[in-house]
């Protein structure tokens, strides 16, 4: 009892802070409990506060779930939504699946990476990759395999066939300063003479070469 007695009245010196707060008047027990709840409260206010501003300073976009090779074609396998910071975040870039599914990589994308419209196949893209606002994206299969084993996206070529002269077979340029987009990959379906380049060009030389590919040979040369 002396020790029960003696915890009551709080004289030994290692008294607990459980000690020192029971000890305290009933209404001053209140108000401190008042002002720790005030406290956390606010606490909690500020954190929400702070997580609903982070989230508003970020906004969704899609990106590569996994490295893409050129000449894939998209599904829900292949992207996902992040969230980013806007200041972080490239023109053209794409927020909505509905807006990348089915369509072509034009080139190499890494896991993560923001997909925009120069990326997927498109009129936007044929307009970057030679600066022209009504560029065009042409298919041709070249005469020679080996050169297109060559070719790179991104490559700048002059696209050339052979026309009729007055006496002999002489080279004709089709286009210049043509841009290379995509060279289709090679399979066990598709042998080498078989696979499609697409390059860029202008309006009026992709009609020329369109046209030239369904009776001549292509070749191209690189600048």
């Amino acid at each position: 009892m002396p020790q029960t007695s003696e915890r009551r009245g709080y004289t030994r010196l290692d008294a607990t802070l459980l000690d020192r707060f029971t000890a305290r008047p009933s209404w001053a027990r209140t108000v401190l409990l008042r002002r720790i709840a005030a406290g956390v409260l606010a606490v909690l206010g500020v954190v929400i506060f702070a997580r609903d501003a982070v989230a508003e300073d970020h906004i969704r976009i899609v990106v590569a779930a996994r490295d893409l090779a050129p000449g894939v074609r998209l599904d829900t396998a292949d992207v996902e939504y992040r969230d980013f910071d806007p200041a972080t975040v490239p023109d053209g870039t794409l927020s909505e699946f509905e807006n990348v599914l089915t369509h072509t990589v034009a080139g190499p994308v890494r896991a993560g990476e923001p997909l925009t419209d120069v990326r997927l196949l498109s009129s936007h893209l044929a307009e970057s990759m030679i600066s022209e606002p009504d560029a065009r994206v042409v298919p041709v299969r070249l005469s020679d395999a080996g050169v297109t084993e060559l070719l790179r996206s991104g490559d700048t070529v002059d696209v050339l066939t052979v026309g009729d002269g007055d006496n002999d077979r002489v080279a004709r340029v089709l286009a210049t300063k043509a841009v290379v987009v995509l060279v289709s990959a090679e399979s066990a379906q598709q042998r080498s003479p078989d696979r499609v380049v697409l390059v860029a060009m202008s309006a009026e030389d992709a009609t020329a070469v369109a046209a030239a590919s369904l009776v001549s040979a292509l070749t191209v040369t690189f600048h």
